[in-house]
């Protein structure tokens, strides 16, 4: 199905949708049976009237509709319906089911959110009250791997954890400031949710991947104790461990190659003519790859509350996460090594004797108007396997202290003290590398984002290949917040109150990366390869057969070392090491207001938010080769005011208003003081490339309108626009002959370098770019409850939201303008559902257009997942859910300028896998 068909679904569902509840409105005003949610409207008495019990996901719609009704904020909410009743297995999969939201996936589970056309990085997550540190975890390093940044993996945490999930879209001045594209919060369940007494609940479920046919298991179980309100204490535990695999075919380095005339003689001569003039563009290797994980996960949560007395709640959460990665990435590949001759897949390898090769031979080739080739046939190249093991071990712990005291009717004082700290660590990420020769023909001629590659050779036959290389990586990262935040309210009256509060944060990310390369390759180097009996792979060699397109052979690492008396030794990177802290300090004054405007109920707030941080940044520079260790400073403040206005242009519709000021700030690999100074006394050149700690945040200025109708148990449709000019974003840029303390770096790094030198050449980040972004979001909930039995137990949930962007992005050294990178500008969800008392299912569609990054862009998406459930009895329930039914690709692409063309090139495959399908049952026990 196409982007536009999609889309136009999208609209078709929100119109039929939106007839339907006009057709509807009639038949619903005259149905005073159906029970009102808290916030929404009552109907009109009646003395028939029966009470209508509302449970299940409907009852979760309910609940958020008013949440969201009564907020004075541009938000939307996730209930869950009960205890380790989540309504998705994953959070991120959840918030996708939100207007404006987008995720990615790893594995085929939800990992990242972005939010509004903003990615992850722009979008502030908090658990209870406190922001969540980031968490990177990705076994693909085009994905992000290792890297750090203010993100939120959100596969950190089992659902089953958590009883609510908002989403706060517009700034008030009582928000933390950041998180420019909005906030996300998590909540865990607290025992004064639940009545007095004992309250429990356990589910558990088996299931199984499509690709990994493996048995996966989770559980979780909650027990709760509320002693008549005066105090409680929460007990959850969430375990689950799983498989994953996702395959495919990859490629890397496309762009313009010149060939050998003696390598293309086999060609025309029009051909010829075109590679050996370096016209033709070539990716310089494809992979068909797997990768492949082992996870186990465990959430555990307490949370105990005390209420000394009436006016008075104390309660003290705690909240500990581990998800451990057991990786294995393999890889057959053609390979470009440094110093060969490029022939598209074919190529010569400098350090093979001559005696060991023969010479790569271009029979044939195939390609579009870009000069890409699509087609190729190839004899003589070099391939290699590549056996790569990994662990990656992340946990998270928090705990925080909050008190809440209505000390008089007026007045209320409420605050929190917390601490979280982080790892995200990579004990061993290592590579075994082995070499082979042979033929190949690829052709992406069927399918532009998959190649079908033909091998020439026999891949399965250990007697082809050599051992070339072993790689050894670890890297290890701790993140840290400690967090206190003071704050008051006093009503004045009915219709105001007056809010301040005080916060302080202080947040620290630091880590070190350690390598060990190249091991065996001195035999390569030196011209002895394939002359010793122990090169060949025979005595440690597996034969992966996982691959649906082809089987290889693979090394098995540990009889390898043993084979080669290698011993696994690391040394650390010094120039990778950097460490960032920032210590804030904030203040805000808000009111809250309610009254009449022109005949007509309005509530809102308006404030003033006041910041102070002092960023400190430690790095290590390449100075003419040799490490020095630097530290930098700096502070910036500043204030933000912010607006927001809800009218009740009816008893059913309300009007919304909001206008603000935000800001986000720049990543922590911008900030890095890490880089090189060179001076180059043979020709008197200065050259400096480094980080910026003297970054400003990002800004922004935001407005929102929207329109809301609610109406029956769960009914509503909304509609809004919002808007967000953004400055400072960062972009890297050269300059010439500048100052050497322009660049902020201390004297004495270089020898005859002083504050007055001229530095020839300068690179850094520094704030550039401004964004426009404009967005329409529209969406809609439903019962059907007017049509005949059975099918009044339908009911629809349905969202679209398009985004437009406009900025100035960096391709290959030239300012282009274009649209903002990770946005997509068309994001849709549907949901369908049928629910009794005793059964109920439901499907969900969510799409997501294309959208560019620097050097390519991803695919359009469509994700399709079920649920289904039977309630055996009031307190035991079966269910069934589905995840990624169609088994959707994720399509990765890169793009180039093709022989220095001034328009955009064409779309070349990057990488594309499948992750399966997954599918779970399962049992829920109330009690």
């Amino acid at each position: 199905m196409s982007v536009s068909q999609k889309t136009l679904l999208a609209g078709v569902a929100c119109g039929v949708l939106s007839l339907s509840l006009i057709y509807a409105a009639p038949a619903l005003a005259q149905t005073p049976a159906l029970a009102q949610t808290e916030g929404a409207a009552k109907a009109s008495p009646a003395a028939d009237t029966e009470e209508v019990v509302v449970r299940g996901f409907r009852k979760s719609l309910g609940q958020a509709r008013a949440l969201k009704r009564n907020s004075d904020i541009v938000s939307d909410v996730i209930v869950a319906e009960d205890m380790a009743k989540f309504p998705d297995l994953n959070l991120a999969e959840s918030l996708q089911r939100l207007p404006g939201v987008a995720i990615n996936r790893e594995g085929g589970e939800g990992r990242r959110v972005s939010l509004r056309g903003l990615g992850p990085d722009f979008t502030r997550v908090q658990l209870n009250g406190m922001e969540v540190l980031g968490n990177v975890d990705s076994p693909m390093d085009s994905r992000g791997q290792t890297s750090r940044d203010r993100a939120f993996d959100f596969n950190l945490f089992a659902s089953d954890l958590f009883n609510k999930v908002d989403v706060k879209k517009s700034f008030s001045a009582e928000q933390d400031e950041g998180g420019m594209a909005g906030t996300v919060g998590l909540y865990t369940a607290k025992p004064f949710d639940y009545k007095p007494g004992l309250k429990g609940a356990f589910s558990l479920q088996g299931g199984t991947n499509s690709n990994t046919e493996d048995f996966q298991k989770r559980g979780a179980a909650m027990l709760s104790y509320n002693h008549d309100g005066k105090f409680g204490a929460l007990l959850s535990v969430a375990y689950g461990e799983r498989q994953t695999q996702e395959q495919g075919y990859n490629t890397y380095g496309a762009g313009n190659q010149k060939a050998l005339a003696a390598n293309v003689s086999k060609l025309s001569a029009s051909d010829q003519a075109l590679a050996t003039a370096g016209l033709l563009v070539f990716q310089r290797g494809n992979r068909l790859s797997v990768w492949g994980s082992n996870q186990t996960r465990l959430g555990i949560t307490t949370a105990l509350q005390w209420r000394p007395v009436e006016n008075l709640t104390l309660t003290l959460d705690a909240l500990h996460g581990e998800f451990t990665n057991k990786r294995d990435e393999l890889h057959l590949a053609t390979r470009a090594s440094v110093g060969s001759t490029v022939l598209g897949t074919a190529m010569t390898h400098s350090g093979i004797p001559a005696s060991a090769q023969k010479a790569p031979s271009l029979n044939s080739i195939q390609y579009d108007e870009y000069y890409s080739v699509l087609y190729a046939d190839v004899d003589n190249t070099v391939f290699a396997t590549e056996t790569r093991r990994q662990k990656a071990e992340n946990t998270f712990d928090q705990v925080v202290l909050t008190a809440d005291w209505q000390v008089s009717d007026t007045l209320n004082i409420n605050g929190h003290i917390g601490k979280e700290k982080s790892t995200y660590d990579l004990p061993y990420s290592d590579k075994f590398y082995m070499e082979a020769f042979g033929g190949l023909i690829t052709d992406y001629t069927q399918d532009p984002y998959y190649g079908r590659n033909t091998y020439k050779w026999d891949t399965t036959d250990p007697n082809n290949y050599r051992a070339h290389e072993i790689d050894f990586f670890s890297s290890y990262q701790t993140t840290e917040l400690e967090n206190a935040e003071l704050n008051a309210a006093y009503a004045y009256g009915d219709n105001l109150t007056f809010k301040a509060g005080l916060s302080y944060r202080s947040f620290g990310n630091s880590g070190r990366q350690y390598t060990n390369d190249d091991l065996l390759k001195a035999e390569w180097e030196n011209g002895t390869w394939g002359t010793r009996p122990d090169d060949k792979v025979n005595s440690y060699y597996k034969l992966f057969t996982g691959h649906k397109d082809q089987s290889w052979v693979i090394a098995d690492f540990d009889k390898a070392l043993t084979y080669y008396g290698v011993t696994r030794t690391v040394n650390w990177v010094r120039n990778a090491d950097y460490s960032v802290t920032e210590d804030t300090s904030a203040a805000y004054a808000q009111v809250d207001f309610k009254g009449m405007l022109g005949g007509r109920p309005v509530r809102g707030n308006v404030g003033l938010r006041g910041y102070e941080t002092e960023l400190t940044s430690e790095g290590f520079m390449s100075v003419n080769g040799t490490s020095k260790p630097v530290t930098t400073s700096k502070t910036y403040s500043g204030t933000l005011p912010a607006f927001n206005l809800v009218v009740e242009a009816s008893d059913n519709v309300q009007v919304r208003l909001a206008a603000s000021q935000n800001l986000n700030r720049p990543s922590l690999t911008a900030y890095a003081m890490n880089g090189t100074v060179s001076n180059d006394t043979t020709t008197n050149t200065i050259t400096v490339s480094t980080g910026n700690p003297n970054l400003e945040p990002y800004t922004s200025d935001e407005y929102d309108l929207g329109v809301e109708w609610y109406f029956g148990r769960v009914g509503m449709v909304t509609g809004g626009v919002f808007h967000k000019d953004i400055d400072n974003l960062v972009v890297s840029k050269k300059v010439t002959n500048v100052s050497y303390a322009a660049t902020g770096l201390p004297e004495g790094l270089s020898t005859g370098v002083t504050a007055n030198s001229t530095v020839n050449e300068y690179t850094r980040p520094i704030n550039l770019n401004n964004v426009k972004l404009t967005g329409f979001e529209l969406s809609g909930q439903t019962d059907f409850v007017f049509l005949p039995a059975p099918f009044n137990n339908l009911g629809m949930v349905a969202n679209v939201t398009f985004i437009d962007t406009t900025t100035i992005n960096s391709v290959q050294g030239v300012d282009v303008k274009g649209p903002l990178w990770g946005v997509s500008d068309v994001n849709h969800n549907l949901t369908i559902y049928y629910e009794t008392a005793k059964w109920g299912a439901r499907v969900s569609e969510n799409f997501r257009s294309d959208y560019p990054i620097d050097g390519g862009g991803f695919a359009s998406t469509t994700y399709v997942d079920a649920a289904a459930f039977w309630q055996v009895t009031p307190s035991l329930r079966l269910t069934l859910d589905g995840i990624n039914l169609t088994d959707e690709k994720e399509i990765q692409y890169n793009s180039f300028w093709p022989g220095g063309n001034s328009a955009r090139g064409a779309k070349r495959l990057w990488n594309t896998t499948t992750s399966g399908r997954t599918v779970f049952v399962g049992l829920n026990w109330q009690f």
